[in-house]
């Protein structure tokens, strides 16, 4: 990279510098990562490190945050009112896993470390916390069935909480994500057609 990479624009260098992040705390865990370590990741000096993000707290932070808005971000582009509401429940679960498939270290980093780490755990809780309001927005728009919004809401903690259990099978390499995706859908299509299906 040479001289060339002392050019690179702010934004770029951030994400360069998010994505080694990513994966040195994938690799060895947030308290075993060290700044030493993710500069090296990112080809890049210590110092300019800190320069951008203060400390590896902060660094971490921003990597949640980051992450968090990717995935956010890909559940609200799953919504599609032209499906039948089982092609709609069966595509946004498609949707969420499949950017754990993709994204294998960064969910690792999300939900196997930040969540556990006192000071970070609030930023993922708001993550989840969004995340079961759209699939809440999700379910109740693709469904043709009468329920309250606490009624969709409890469904949709219920398929996120089943679908983190799943995502963490399919970030290790343990579960294949298109037998995910049916099992969860007709799991959770069991659970939303009740006594009335619909079709």
């Amino acid at each position: 990279m040479g001289g060339q990479s002392k050019r690179l624009p702010r934004a770029i260098r951030e994400q360069q510098m998010l994505d080694a992040a990513i994966d040195v705390f994938a690799k060895h865990g947030y308290h075993g990562a060290s700044m030493n370590a993710i500069a090296a990741e990112a080809e890049i000096s210590k110092p300019m490190l800190y320069l951008y993000y203060g400390s590896k707290d902060e660094l971490f932070a921003a990597c949640i945050r980051r992450e968090s808005t990717r995935f956010l971000d890909a559940l609200t582009g799953a919504a599609d009112p032209t499906l039948t509401p089982r092609e709609q429940l069966e595509h946004g679960i498609r949707v969420f896993l499949g950017f754990v498939n993709t994204n294998r270290k960064a969910w690792r980093v999300l939900y196997r470390q930040a969540l556990y780490q006192n000071e970070f755990a609030e930023l993922v809780l708001s993550s989840r916390d969004r995340a079961v309001e759209l699939t809440a927005l999700i379910l109740r728009s693709s469904s043709r069935d009468e329920r309250s919004n606490d009624q969709y809401r409890l469904m949709a903690t219920v398929l996120i909480g089943a679908g983190e259990a799943v995502a963490d099978l399919i970030a290790d390499g343990t579960a294949q994500t298109e037998d995910a995706v049916t099992l969860l859908t007709d799991l959770a299509w069991r659970g939303l057609a009740g006594r009335k299906p619909v079709h």
